[in-house]
């Protein structure tokens, strides 16, 4: 793949790594891969005889959970001895469970992420302390400790949990190891403190410009080359007598009274600010009421990776997430003019970002950017509803603009995704009406049809929407229209049928779901994302405050 061209895959990483990231192509990683920290600490550690609860564990268990073929293909096929030993002494000490199922998922990961970094590249690991001092060894073996630059702490504003028993868990780790011994960097600053500006900041020239007084004196007394005399008072200085005088006939040198040892003007536009430390608590994760806020549980805020991304790379390089979730990082990325390439393993996830792209930055799939691993003919669809009719149903929804699916499988209700859509009331309050959907991946009956009939009543939906790949026949069309119609305040004479049915290739022919002229679609439970501005509108990058 070349490396100009941002792309967006659908499927596990660890086989689009190997099958389409050629050697040292990429040249900043940033992976945030998913870890339940909100669970019980003992559950994690709990063993797979065990009876962990569902939903203390659900989001790390529905995707990891102990494989002795894993483990074992890993441990033939790793060709790097100390991980090897390293992934063997973590099953022999603390035992086959989620943990150390997590970590044989990571390993081989972190090896392909390794091969396709450039020799100049950075990789940022972002991860909970629960499972960061193993994730550290893993990355010691796979970049050597000689290249692990730093440990980042993010403190949140908020904390994840109450301090009845613990003190207040609020912080994420995130690891920084370069490649090799050279690596792209461009030091990120804060502004300076108004306090500190005030306190040492405090004379102005005839301009307005603010600055302080600097000493010219050498620490180093023993520099007989800087020993002269300059307006009357010897001393080892700073600089040669040429580059004093040539300061003093700038004016940026200043003797406030005859005798007096000179003083140099720092002007407070000419500094860069405070550089920025391991320590980020300035930036704010994302507050219920942001802009930015998607409603995605694990959104990481734009200001987080802007800086992470303007720290270690530059305009054109290829920034890599391959667990990019609802696109942070691929969203910050495109805003500081990278190419990226985004991977992830849920249809919910591409498709989030799918929209984020449009809304942010009116950059659409096919013309923008490429995606692979999602359906784009119904021979494909087909043959991802017999590979994992969950998947299909999520995907089958992100077809439908400005819905979303259900997460979770099974007691779904006969419902597997929601919206809404704003109307104009009576009383000229705008109000929100539901919309549920249904997704049958196999063969449909009349009884079907008319079940989801009954969901619509139950939820008292103002429409239903129901995705198949088989046609329906007549007589399923006939039991949906029984639904009737939905009418909008605003316009009466339109008349909106209440049950639709549209098979997949109906969807791919552009044929979508009516709906009413309203004020304009919305999402219920996942936002739009906040439009990007322009260029010429873009503010300097504030990372004090990234909401």
């Amino acid at each position: 793949m070349p490396d100009s061209e941002n792309a967006l895959y659908y499927g596990d990483n660890l086989r689009i790594l190997k099958n389409h990231l050629i050697d040292e192509s990429v040249d900043l990683i940033y992976l945030d891969p998913p870890f339940n920290s909100k669970a019980d600490y003992n559950i994690l550690f709990k063993e797979q005889s065990g009876e962990p609860s569902q939903g203390q564990i659900k989001a790390f268990s529905d995707t990891w959970q102990w494989s002795e073929g894993a483990y074992i293909e890993f441990i033939n096929e790793c060709q790097n001895e100390k991980l090897c030993s390293l992934l063997e002494g973590f099953v022999n000490t603390i035992g086959r469970n989620d943990v150390t199922a997590y970590l044989t998922m990571m390993a081989p990961r972190l090896q392909e992420l390794h091969r396709v970094l450039k020799p100049t590249g950075s990789l940022y690991l972002h991860c909970d302390p629960a499972a960061s001092h193993y994730l550290k060894l893993i990355l010691d073996c796979v970049f050597s400790p000689i290249n692990f630059r730093n440990e980042i702490i993010w403190r949140r504003t908020n904390a994840k949990s109450l301090a009845f028993t613990n003190f207040a868990k609020n912080h994420d780790i995130i690891f920084r190891y370069s490649k090799s011994n050279k690596w792209i960097w461009n030091p990120q600053y804060l502004p300076h403190d108004e306090e500190y500006v005030r306190k040492f900041y405090k004379y102005s020239d005839e301009h307005g410009r603010k600055y302080r007084l600097s000493d010219l004196t050498n620490p180093n007394k023993n520099r007989p080359n800087l020993t002269y005399e300059f307006l009357g008072v010897t001393r080892v200085w700073r600089w040669t007598k040429k580059r004093m005088q040539q300061s003093y006939e700038k004016g940026v040198i200043v003797q406030k009274k005859p005798g007096s040892v000179p003083q140099f003007k720092r002007f407070l536009d000419e500094q860069s600010g405070n550089p920025i430390d391991d320590i980020w608590s300035d930036v704010r994760p994302v507050q219920a009421n942001a802009a930015e806020r998607l409603g995605y549980p694990t959104q990481k805020p734009l200001g987080l990776l802007e800086r992470i991304i303007s720290s270690s790379s530059k305009e054109g390089d290829v920034v890599l997430d391959p667990f990019c979730g609802c696109g942070t990082a691929i969203a910050s990325a495109q805003k500081l003019k990278r190419n990226w390439i985004g991977i992830d393993i849920t249809h919910l996830a591409v498709s989030l970002i799918q929209a984020r792209l449009r809304d942010m930055y009116a950059i659409v799939s096919g013309t923008d950017y490429h995606i692979e691993g999602v359906p784009e003919t119904e021979s494909a669809a087909r043959v991802l509803a017999q590979q994992d009719r969950f998947e299909f149903q999520k995907w089958a929804v992100s077809l439908v603009p400005n819905v979303y699916p259900l997460e979770g499988k099974g007691a779904d209700e006969g419902i597997d995704g929601r919206g809404s859509f704003p109307e104009i009331t009576d009383q000229q309050k705008i109000a929100r009406r539901k919309i549920v959907i249904q997704v049958k991946s196999g063969k449909i009956t009349l009884s079907a049809i008319r079940d989801f009939g009954h969901v619509i009543e139950r939820e008292k939906a103002a429409l239903g929407f129901f995705i198949t790949l088989e046609k329906p026949t007549a007589k399923m069309s006939i039991e949906a229209n029984k639904m009737g119609f939905f009418t909008s305040h605003l316009f009466q004479s339109q008349k909106i049928p209440r049950y639709q049915i549209r098979t997949i290739q109906d969807l791919f022919s552009g044929l979508q779901f009516e709906l009413p002229p309203t004020l304009g679609m919305g999402i219920e439970g996942v936002k739009r994302a906040q439009r990007a501005v322009s260029k010429s509108e873009q503010p300097e990058i504030d990372f004090t405050d990234p909401n």
